[in-house]
C-alpha cells in the first residue's frame, strides 16, 4: 500500500484543471508536429523550452512529455499518407502504410496504427509504473560495448525490411553508414568527408537526408510515372479497421508493444530501433513475408505500437537515473534543470508529486490521442484526394520550409535537394531508400560505441563477448546469421538426395 499511495497522489495531480490542459495542449502540439515533414518532438520542445521558464515544473514536464509521445502518431499520418515520415521512428510504416493507401486502406492503416499506438503506450506505462526500478537497474549496467552491439545488431535488420532484394538493401544499409561518418571525428578532430565545407564539419542532419529521399524523391519518381500512366487518388472507404484487420494485428500489437517497452528502456535503443525490430519480427514470423511492403496491415500495427511504447518506457533511465536514452529526453533532461529539479534516482522520493504526476498524465494522454486520432482519421485522409498537380508543390514547400526551420540553414536546403535526386535515382533502378536512413541513424551511435569499448579492452576484440549483455546480443546476431545460411545448406542437400537415389 506504500508504493500505491504516491501513484494515486500522482493521479490526483493529473486531474488538476491546469495541468490536464497542459497535457491535452501537449499531445494535440505532438500531432501536429508529427503531421509537418522536418519538424520533430525534439526541434519543438527545443524551442518551447524558453516557454517553460513560467510554468510550473509538473505542468511544463507534462506538456513536454505530451509533445514527444504525441508525434509518435502525428509521424504516421504523413507516413502513410504522402510517404514522408516525420520522424525517424515513422520511416519503417512508410513500407505498408502508404502501400495500404495506395489500395484506398488509408484509413484502416491509419485506424489501425491508432489503436496500436494507444495499446502500446498503455502497456509501456503500465510497465513503467510497475517495473521501472527493476528495468532502471539492468539499463545501469549499459555501456558502449553493449551500446555497440544493440546498433550492430539494428543495422543487420535493417537489410530485412527492404524490399528490393537482400543485396540492394545492403548497398542501401552500407551507403548510410558512409554517410554517417561525414563530419569531425568525435575522437580525433580530424574532418571527414567534408571537403572543406564548415556546413558538413558538424556531419549530415537526419531530417534533410529522409525528406529528400522519401518526400522529393518520391514526387520526382511519381511526376515522371504520371507521363505513363495516371494516378487516381487513392479511395477510402472506412477508417474503422475490420475484425480481420484486428485479428491479424492483434498478435503484432501484443509483440510491438513488448519490444518497445524492452528496448525504449535501454540506452541507444529508442523508439526508431524498436520499430525497426518490431517490423522485422513480424516479417520473419509471417507465413508470407512477401507480403510485406505490398500492405501487410501487420506492417503498421507492429512499428506503431513498439514506437509508442519506446517512447513512454524512454522517460524510466531519464527520470529514475537521470541518463537520457536520445535525443529527445536529452531536451527532457535541460528541462528539468531549467526547472531546479536534477533528475535521477532522488527525484522519485524529493518530488513524488512531479515523477508520478508525468507517468499518470501519459494515460490520460494516450486517451486524449486515442479519442482524436480516430474521428480526425476521415480529416486526414482527404488529403489523399487533393489533385496530384496541387498536392506536388504543397509537399515540396512543406518539406523545404520545414527543413530550414529546423537549423535555419539555406545548406540544408540543397542537402534536400542532392537527396532528392538520389531517393529519385534510387527509386528507378529499384533500391529502398528506407535501409539507407535506418542505417544512417544507427550508424553514428554504432561508430562511437564501438570506438569507445575497443579503448576500454585495449583493442582486443573478444572484450566484446566477455560481457554479459554485449554477448548475449552478439550471440543472437550471430545465430540470426548463420540460421539461414544452414537452413538453405539443409534444403540444397534434401533436394540432392531425390536426384542420387534416381542415379
Amino acid at each position: 500500500m506504500d508504493f500505491l499511495n504516491p501513484v494515486l497522489d500522482g493521479f490526483g495531480v493529473v486531474v488538476q484543471p491546469a495541468n490536464l490542459l497542459y497535457c491535452l495542449a501537449g499531445v494535440v502540439i505532438g500531432m501536429l508536429i508529427g503531421v509537418l515533414p522536418g519538424l520533430g518532438p525534439a526541434a519543438t520542445i527545443a524551442i518551447l523550452l524558453p516557454v517553460t521558464y513560467g510554468v510550473e515544473p509538473v505542468s511544463a514536464i507534462i506538456m513536454l512529455a505530451g509533445i514527444f509521445y504525441g508525434a509518435q502518431y502525428g509521424g504516421t499520418i504523413t507516413s502513410v499518407l504522402l510517404r514522408l515520415p516525420g520522424e525517424a521512428s515513422s520511416v519503417v510504416t512508410v513500407f505498408d502504410g502508404f502501400a495500404l493507401a495506395k489500395q484506398g486502406r488509408a484509413g484502416t492503416a491509419l485506424g489501425i496504427a491508432a489503436i496500436g499506438s494507444f495499446i502500446g503506450g498503455t502497456v509501456s506505462i503500465i510497465g513503467l509504473t510497475l517495473l521501472a526500478p527493476v528495468v532502471a537497474s539492468v539499463a545501469l549496467d549499459f555501456g558502449p560495448p553493449e551500446y555497440a552491439a544493440l546498433a550492430l545488431f539494428g543495422v543487420l535488420l535493417v537489410a530485412t525490411v527492404g524490399n528490393g532484394g537482400r543485396l540492394k538493401s545492403v548497398i542501401a544499409a552500407c551507403l548510410g553508414l558512409l554517410l554517417a561518418t561525414v563530419g569531425r571525428d568525435t575522437f580525433t578532430g580530424a574532418d571527414r568527408f567534408t571537403f572543406a565545407n564548415l556546413d558538413l564539419a558538424d556531419g549530415i542532419d537526419f531530417v534533410p537526408i529522409a525528406m529528400g529521399l522519401f518526400g522529393l524523391g518520391e514526387i520526382l519518381y511519381n511526376l515522371e510515372e504520371r507521363q505513363h500512366k495516371r494516378q487516381e487518388p487513392a479511395k477510402v472507404s472506412t477508417v474503422w479497421p475490420s475484425r480481420q484487420d484486428l485479428r491479424q494485428s492483434r498478435g503484432a500489437i501484443g509483440r510491438g508493444s513488448v519490444i518497445g517497452f524492452v528496448l525504449g528502456v535501454l540506452p541507444g535503443g529508442g523508439a526508431t530501433l524498436s520499430s525497426l525490430v518490431a517490423y522485422a519480427v513480424e516479417k520473419r514470423r509471417a507465413k508470407e513475408p512477401e507480403r510485406f511492403g505490398r500492405g501487410a496491415i501487420e506492417g503498421v500495427a507492429a512499428p506503431e505500437s513498439a514506437n509508442n511504447a519506446a517512447a513512454t518506457s524512454s522517460f524510466i533511465p531519464l527520470l529514475t537515473l537521470g541518463i537520457p536514452a536520445n535525443a529527445t529526453m536529452a531536451l527532457m533532461f535541460g528541462a528539468l534543470l531549467i526547472q531546479g529539479i536534477p533528475p535521477g534516482p532522488q527525484l522519485v522520493s524529493e518530488h513524488p508529486d512531479l515523477f508520478w504526476g508525468v507517468v499518470n498524465s501519459m494515460y490520460v494522454g494516450n486517451i486524449l490521442l486515442l479519442i482524436m486520432s480516430i474521428p480526425l482519421v476521415g480529416v486526414f485522409v482527404k488529403i489523399l484526394r487533393i489533385r496530384p498537380a496541387v498536392l506536388a508543390p504543397i509537399t515540396v514547400l512543406i518539406t523545404l520550409l520545414g527543413v530550414y526551420t529546423v537549423a535555419n540553414r539555406i545548406f540544408d536546403v540543397f542537402l534536400v535537394i542532392v537527396f532528392g535526386v538520389l531517393g529519385y535515382l534510387m527509386k528507378k533502378f529499384g533500391f529502398e531508400p528506407g535501409p539507407l536512413v535506418l542505417a544512417f541513424v544507427l550508424g553514428s551511435v554504432m561508430e562511437i560505441a564501438v570506438r569507445q569499448s575497443l579503448l576500454i579492452f585495449g583493442g582486443d576484440v573478444t572484450g566484446f563477448f566477455t560481457r554479459p549483455i554485449s554477448g548475449t546480443v552478439l550471440a543472437v546476431l550471430i545465430l540470426v546469421l548463420v540460421l539461414p545460411v544452414a537452413r538453405q545448406i539443409r534444403k540444397s542437400r534434401q533436394q540432392s538426395r531425390p536426384d542420387k537415389e534416381l542415379v
